[in-house]
């Protein structure tokens, strides 16, 4: 079947493209690109007032399946990044069991192409349990599909095991993405470590604790030649590290999450909100600020949610025996509208280099550009729409968002894989 989208505002930075325009699709692919275009049959869409965009990809996800399902499954995870406007997604592989095999990661690939309202990549884990004492079978996993390999959650300790996965690693085309955390720093850390550590009387995580390890992982990409991608960053000098990195044209690049951008340390008041407890914490005002900042200029590559979804139950306790972590896949094209294109940080093709773009190029996937010839992944965008952050709208199964009663300007309306409507009106397609 035939779908024609009219009079949309296509915006594709890729191929310098910003106008009005229409776009025919047919099997899955985009046929044309051109103004008052026909067509003998098929469905048509006015999109008056729209934006058009490559379909958005969040390449650090948790969907807690296999093993944690109560929290996130592929099914409701999957219909929560439909929900917010990505056409695909990165799972991390920190889940009951690990993802580490081969079989793990075709588990996830079945499943998501059962029940999933988006494309699903599965990340592999560099170390066997999560452990960082044994290697994965990152060659099995990566035959299977697993573009991508991360010990996600509280990353490799060991200078040496980290050599030798990113020596393993240079064997396939791929990337290691790291979670920088040095444990014997960060202990039993709760919040950042400073003024936020001491009003709450918490233990404090410190910078350094994640500084660390960018910079040991930096060296050893320079060591090894492995492409490295540093995970939901959050500190000024972390970021001024891979700068430094990329000064040098070493294969280095970063992510930052919308709640690194807009939410501080300072956020976290005497009322112990446990949906702001984050791994790694919310850091200084000033450390937000260079993230913006970072994310504008270039230096950092993608904007993730690491949406990462608990039970009521688990979040509704004391701070410090609550889980990391809060949910994000609903929230951020809105955040980043709101605080940002709105704001005039970054324009759209920015955003879409950062959320469409860049995340296809790290995870290895092909592009996607609006254009004949290439697959029909689409985010449709209504920038005027105004909207509250409710729980009762969310489509995951968890609600630990820290963003619950912000006001946002601009959302996705419809979402199309391979031409077929996942969501359409805001209203997932069954």
């Amino acid at each position: 079947m035939a779908l024609m989208l009219k009079n949309a505002r296509l915006i594709d930075p890729q191929i310098g493209l910003d106008e009005v325009a229409d776009i025919l699709i047919r099997d899955g692919k985009i046929v044309e690109v051109g103004h008052d275009l026909t067509m003998e049959k098929g469905v048509e869409r006015d999109l008056s007032g729209k934006i058009v965009t490559p379909g958005l990809v969040d390449m650090h996800v948790h969907f807690r399946d296999p093993g944690q399902e109560q929290k996130e499954d592929i099914a409701s995870g999957s219909r929560a990044a439909a929900h917010g406007g990505f056409t695909a997604v990165c799972t991390m592989p920190n889940t009951s069991p690990v993802v580490d095999d081969a079989v793990a990661v075709e588990y996830v690939k079945a499943r998501a192409a059962a029940v999933g309202k988006c494309r699903v990549v599965v990340a592999g884990a560099c170390s066997k349990d999560l452990k960082g004492e044994v290697l994965s079978d990152m060659g099995d996993m990566y035959a299977h599909g697993a573009p991508v390999f991360t010990d996600d959650g509280h990353g490799i300790q060991d200078a040496g095991m980290m050599r030798r996965v990113m020596d393993y690693a240079n064997q396939f085309d791929t990337v290691i993405m790291a979670h920088c955390q040095d444990d014997s720093l960060v202990a039993d850390s709760q919040v950042n470590e400073g003024v936020a550590s001491t009003r709450l009387g918490m233990v404090g995580w410190p910078a350094e604790g994640e500084e660390l390890e960018i910079a040991r992982d930096i060296a050893l990409c320079r060591l090894t030649g492995c492409p490295l991608h540093i995970q939901h960053i959050t500190t000024k000098r972390g970021l001024d590290l891979v700068a430094a990195a990329k000064a040098e044209g070493l294969p280095v690049t970063c992510e930052v999450t919308p709640h690194h951008m807009f939410l501080t340390e300072d956020a976290i008041t005497a009322e112990y909100q446990t949906a702001l407890k984050v791994n790694p914490p919310l850091r200084t005002a000033e450390d937000a600020a260079a993230l913006i900042e970072g994310l504008a200029n270039g230096t950092i590559d993608a904007i993730v949610t690491d949406h990462a979804p608990h039970t009521d139950w688990e979040k509704d306790r004391e701070f410090e025996l609550a889980p990391f972590g809060m949910t994000g896949l609903e929230t951020s094209l809105s955040l980043v509208l709101t605080n940002l294109v709105r704001a005039g940080v970054i324009d759209y093709g920015r955003m879409i280099q950062a959320m469409a773009v860049a995340p296809r190029e790290i995870l290895r996937q092909e592009p996607v550009k609006i254009e004949a010839g290439s697959v029909a992944d689409l985010t449709v965008i209504d920038p005027e729409a105004a909207w509250t952050v409710e729980v009762g709208d969310f489509y995951s199964k968890a609600n630990n968002s820290g963003f619950i009663g912000a006001e946002l300007t601009g959302r996705a309306t419809d979402v199309y894989v391979g031409g077929y409507a996942t969501m359409e009106d805001g209203k997932i397609v069954e």
